[in-house]
């Protein structure tokens, strides 16, 4: 259970929500009472999308991103919170005040809201994080006037919010982001006045010209997984590599040049024995010639002719 000194008495003039709500050290991720991860895929995934995260507009210290952790939220409710499947922040220091590893994002201690979240749909949570909202079993019915045409249900004082209403009316979260791994379907949500627009998927691809980063789906080998994965690609439409990709494409790179290397010292090699070859051909015709030569002169003195005056008259 929680525990903290809950109003704490303001002041004169008043103190900031900073100064008198919890912090995060009051309402920590870990709950025993709560499940883990809901499947493998989603701490593949998670990791994924935070090793390739790297807007390069912000500097690493300024940018801080989270899997299954807490995102408390509402001022007015300190103990609500929502727990992405992931979330990235931009502008906000890599560690609590700079100092500490963040036991969960506490909105009003941070000033600073999440700039895109990544839900993985299971079919537990598809709805909620759709945000068609089911209630007892029953299809609550619609808003008029919401954009996408989604069911948003109206928070109760004692009743939180459904996810899409934390992200758009409380947060403004700019993006949202859904995949199923399912049916490896993307779904993208930028946030238009008040509202979630849904984004045209090209090619399996999101562009975010505010992050200067693009989030899209590849095929390729993760964890000794080969499937469909989300992860991030740069403005001239690259993956971002992990650390370990970009050590194995060091260590290709190396051994490109090596190989390089290699036929470089082979081909020099063979560059030489060649040219020992020829210069070995070129004595032994030398040698040849001048055997003939002496050969000659040899026959014109038995035949009483001078071979001097014979290769002048020749010449």
């Amino acid at each position: 259970m929680v525990s903290f000194n809950y109003p704490v008495p303001q002041t004169d003039p008043p103190c900031s929500p900073r100064e008198t709500l919890p912090t995060m050290y009051d309402l920590p991720s870990e709950d025993p009472e709560e499940p883990g991860l809901p499947d493998e895929f989603h701490d593949w995934q998670a990791q994924l999308l935070s090793l390739t995260f790297c807007p390069p507009h912000y500097p690493l210290s300024q940018i801080f991103y989270a899997s299954d952790l807490n995102l408390y939220y509402d001022v007015r409710h300190p103990l609500w919170y929502k727990r992405p499947d992931w979330f990235g922040v931009v502008g906000v220091p890599r560690l609590y005040d700079d100092v500490d590893m963040r036991l969960s994002y506490v909105v009003w201690q941070e000033g600073v809201n999440p700039f895109v979240v990544v839900e993985l749909l299971s079919p537990g949570t598809e709805r909620e994080d759709l945000g068609e909202q089911v209630t007892q079993g029953r299809e609550s019915a619609p808003e008029q006037g919401v954009g996408n045409g989604q069911n948003i249900q109206r928070s109760t004082e004692d009743k939180p919010p459904r996810k899409w209403q934390v992200y758009e009316q409380i947060l403004h979260i700019p993006y949202y982001v859904v995949f199923s791994r399912y049916t490896n379907q993307l779904r993208a949500f930028k946030l238009n006045g008040a509202h979630y627009q849904e984004l045209e998927v090209q090619d399996g691809r999101v562009w975010m010209s505010e992050l200067g980063l693009g989030l899209g789906l590849w095929q390729g080998e993760f964890q000794g997984i080969n499937r469909l994965w989300l992860r991030w690609y740069d403005a001239q439409g690259n993956w971002i590599l992990t650390e370990a990709e970009r050590e194995r494409q060091r260590a290709e790179q190396e051994r490109q040049r090596a190989e390089q290397e290699r036929q470089r010292a082979e081909q020099e090699r063979i560059q030489k024995a060649q040219a020992l070859q020829q210069a070995q051909q070129d004595r032994q015709r030398a040698k040849a010639a001048q055997a003939q030569l002496d050969s000659l002169i040899e026959r014109l003195r038995e035949s009483g002719i001078d071979p001097d005056t014979f290769f002048q008259d020749q010449s």
